[in-house]
């Protein structure tokens, strides 16, 4: 059997290919395939489309058969393991069995229970040749990390959650006037609303919304599809004329107040109002995130106010932050997250840089909680 490592380029092609999945895919992985000759010639390429529609390895058969290929006797390269359940789709393991492939080289095997180990078993079982590279190789851990927030969602039932803070050099969001927008460069802005594209949910608190009235949808890029927006809101305070409501799509309220008349009025505006009060009678964070992970998400973004910043991380909730400082200071103001106060350094949040990069005239930082596994 020939090496795994002889066919790198072609696993690379296949995560060029999962990687335009990215703001399409969701709640589904982003996935890739490239099905070639045994002589290494580029049959079919394809990548997982919206939800409900076809994945990576029915695209890429598609694509092979639109050039007039046979595709008997060929290799599929596909970033995570083909499906074998009947979800949305039909299972994708079958279509490569029908499809006559001979060989298939997978970079990562699925974290889904309903899927992880099986649709390499029902391929081996029909004769084709799998070979699954191993968890430590490069392109698995790419693979893990392109679809952190799935993994997340189907090993900790929990999203990914990233929290997004736009601050001066001295740390400062917001001004004690409340005046925030726009610290940061519009190249930044941008740059955010890429990663509010790639997220399931954007979340925010009753405070931002009463003070900035956002609407959390992606509006600087293009993007094919909208994320989901998520209020945390404690004494059922959101305006029905809130400007959230009005990019479309799904709206969940999160309240530890169960006031009928409220809520029927917000859910006519397209809500989903959900009480979950902890014993303090704010909202049990926790359980919220266990819900959202049962509502399909994956990635979850956080822009958020000091406060539920301070909540979120107290809570140990934040996986990961994703911070663009602007080189100003602004001295006295709102800071970063509010939480503590502490006794001894060493029980601060300790944090690892996965990235630091010039965005315009900010810099962007991409820091991930000490300890916090990709799974």
């Amino acid at each position: 059997m020939a090496s795994t490592f002889s066919h790198e380029s072609m696993v690379r092609l296949a995560m060029e290919q999962a990687q335009q999945a990215t703001r399409l895919s969701d709640p589904n992985p982003r996935v890739g395939c490239v099905i070639t000759s045994p002589s290494g010639e580029v049959f079919g390429l394809g990548h997982t489309q919206r939800v409900g529609e076809a994945h990576a390895e029915v695209m890429a058969l598609r694509d092979a058969a639109a050039k007039g290929r046979d595709v008997r006797g060929a290799t599929a390269f596909v970033t995570l393991e083909p499906c074998a359940h009947h979800g949305r789709t039909p299972p994708c393991c079958d279509a490569l069995i029908e499809a006559g492939i001979a060989r298939a080289v997978v970079v990562q095997q699925d974290p889904n229970a309903l899927v992880a180990g099986k649709g390499l078993a029902r391929m081996r079982a029909a004769g084709i040749d799998v070979e699954v590279l191993p968890p430590e190789h490069p392109s698995a851990v790419a693979v893990r990390e392109l679809n952190i927030g799935f993994f997340s969602r189907m090993v900790r039932q929990t999203p990914w959650v990233r929290m997004k803070i736009a601050a001066s050099l001295d740390g400062v969001t917001a001004l004690p006037n409340g005046q925030s927008q726009w610290i940061t460069s519009p190249e930044a802005r941008a740059d955010g609303h890429s990663w509010r594209a790639r997220a399931s949910a954007v979340l925010t608190g009753i405070g931002t919304l009463l003070e900035d009235n956002p609407q959390l949808d992606v509006r600087l890029v293009e993007t094919a599809r909208q994320p989901s927006r998520v209020i945390v809101d404690s004494q059922l305070q959101t305006p029905t004329t809130a400007r959230i409501f009005d990019a479309g799509g799904p709206v969940w309220i999160y309240t530890a107040m169960d006031d009928p008349t409220r809520s029927a009025a917000l859910r006519a505006r397209g809500a989903t109002v959900t009480c979950l009060p902890d014993p303090n009678g704010k909202v049990d964070l926790r359980a919220m995130m266990k819900d959202l992970a049962r509502r399909e998400v994956n990635e979850l973004h956080i822009e958020a106010g000091s406060k539920l910043n301070g909540s979120l991380i107290r809570a140990k909730l934040v996986d990961e932050f994703l911070i663009y400082l602007a080189p100003t200071l602004l001295g006295t103001g709102a800071g970063m997250a509010a939480w503590g106060p502490l006794q001894a350094l060493t029980e601060g949040l300790a944090l690892e840089f996965r990235s630091t990069e010039a965005v315009g005239q900010d810099l962007r930082i991409l820091a991930r909680v000490a300890g916090k596994d990709p799974f």
